[in-house]
């Protein structure tokens, strides 16, 4: 008993079984299992490798954007003439990464709270019955009183008033001048996993160099200044198209960065996107075109409150930080080339299926790939005092002899010996 124990532990720790491989001379099968071969070798170096870059373990940054506006606009309506600067201009205040350029407006002065008639053309109707008191239309300015206004054919309203005439947008915008604002661009990222923290103001911008450049996408890729005039241009529309009725634009921070070389390589890329704007360049459907909102400016005038109410129309910029490190980590390349030697398989498993399906001598490769055990032969042998292995070596030495007989062709269809059994 404690032989047999000895002997099953030293058979356990001592030997090492492989599998039996059978070698098969077949061009069309070799040239297969190649080609998948390179295949497979060109996917885990092309792709995985050098386009995936699976050696490297990645990290997305965590960001904060900090902007500000500068620039003065002027106006002359009606002969009124005014000076815009970034308190009036801006929406929201400043430092916000979305924020709006107003480029165009409609102003209705002098509005009190009271009693007047919509405008013409907008719910009209020919008597007190058309105009129900006390009900409100989501389109109206006010709550309908239930009178019919005779000079007007409109209904009366409570309301500010007069009523605002948004119908004649302004052409040529009177803030076409926005295009000469400059736009100041501070970011931070932090990258956690690798513990590296960048801005956008890298190596060599200094406050001598921010006070005298001007962003350009060739000569000063790295100015975190920018002119609304070029921002526009280069995010595909027209300074004059956009800015009467309004649109959005789209700037992103591309942080791209390989930590493999020095952290000073890693810079911020800039790139501008035309979200929506005017409906002849972008905007295929036209119910609702460019960006607007209103605003109103409250005011006490001989005890009576008053505003002056704007309708903006304006660009709409929306900052967007787009972050990717990357640098060598083991446990994802020793997971790359894992899976690619598992891949290698496929080889194997594509030839294996030529091999006993297609080819025509496919009963004659299964007989030489599996081996078969017989009941009866099995039965006899043991009749005679002989053990299954010996039986089985005994066997395939006597089918070596019968079969010495091997095609000498330089191509032939298999590299063992055909016998007379697999023939049948």
């Amino acid at each position: 008993m404690k032989s047999q124990i000895t002997n099953a532990l030293s058979d356990f720790f001592f030997e090492y079984e492989t599998p039996r491989q059978v070698l098969v001379r077949n061009r069309r099968v070799g040239v297969v299992c190649r080609i998948i071969q390179l295949g497979v070798l060109a996917y885990i170096i092309g792709w995985v490798f050098i386009y995936e870059k699976g050696y490297q373990s990645t990290d997305t940054a965590v960001s904060s954007v900090y902007t500000k506006m500068k620039g003065v606009g002027y106006t002359s309506v009606n002969g009124t003439e005014r000076v815009w600067d970034v308190a009036d201009y801006v929406f929201p205040s400043q430092g916000s990464s979305s924020f709006v350029v107003m480029t165009n407006y409609i102003i209705t002065e002098g509005q009190e709270m009271g009693k007047c008639p919509e405008l013409p053309g907008k719910h009209n109707c020919s008597s007190d019955a058309d105009c129900e008191g006390g009900r409100y239309r989501r389109t109206a300015h006010g709550e309908m009183t239930g009178v019919c206004v005779d000079s007007t054919k409109t209904c009366e309203v409570l309301a500010w008033c007069p009523v605002e005439n948004d119908h004649n947008i302004p052409d040529p915008p009177l803030l076409i001048s926005a295009e000469n604002y400059t736009l100041f661009i501070k970011n931070s990222v932090t990258f956690p996993l690798f513990g590296v923290t960048r801005s956008n103001l890298v190596e060599g911008i200094d406050s001598s160099y921010i006070r005298r450049c001007l962003y350009h996408p060739k000569d000063a890729p790295l100015c975190p200044i920018f002119r609304l005039g070029d921002i526009v241009q280069q995010s595909g529309f027209s300074i004059e198209n956009i800015a009467k009725e309004g649109g959005a634009i789209g700037i992103v921070v591309d942080w791209t960065c390989n930590f493999d070389v020095a952290v000073k390589h890693c810079k911020p890329k800039y790139n501008f996107h035309g979200l929506y704007g005017h409906p002849d360049e972008k905007d295929k459907v036209k119910a609702s075109v460019g960006y607007n909102f209103r605003y109103a400016k409250h005011y006490i005038e001989n005890g009576t409150e008053k505003r002056t109410l704007l309708k903006v129309f304006g660009i709409r910029f929306d900052i967007i930080v787009q972050s990717l490190a990357r640098k060598f980590d083991i446990i994802p390349t020793l997971t790359a080339i894992g899976s690619g030697v598992g891949i290698f398989g496929v080889a194997t498993v594509v030839c294996d299926l030529v091999l006993l399906y297609l080819l025509p001598k496919r009963e004659f490769y299964k007989n030489m790939k599996f081996k078969h055990t017989d009941s009866h032969t099995q039965h006899d042998s043991e009749s005679l005092g002989l053990d299954t292995c010996a039986y089985y070596t005994l066997e395939a030495s006597t089918s070596q002899v019968r079969g010495t007989d091997q095609s000498n062709e330089p191509d032939s269809e298999a590299g063992s010996t055909e016998t007379g059994e697999s023939k049948k």
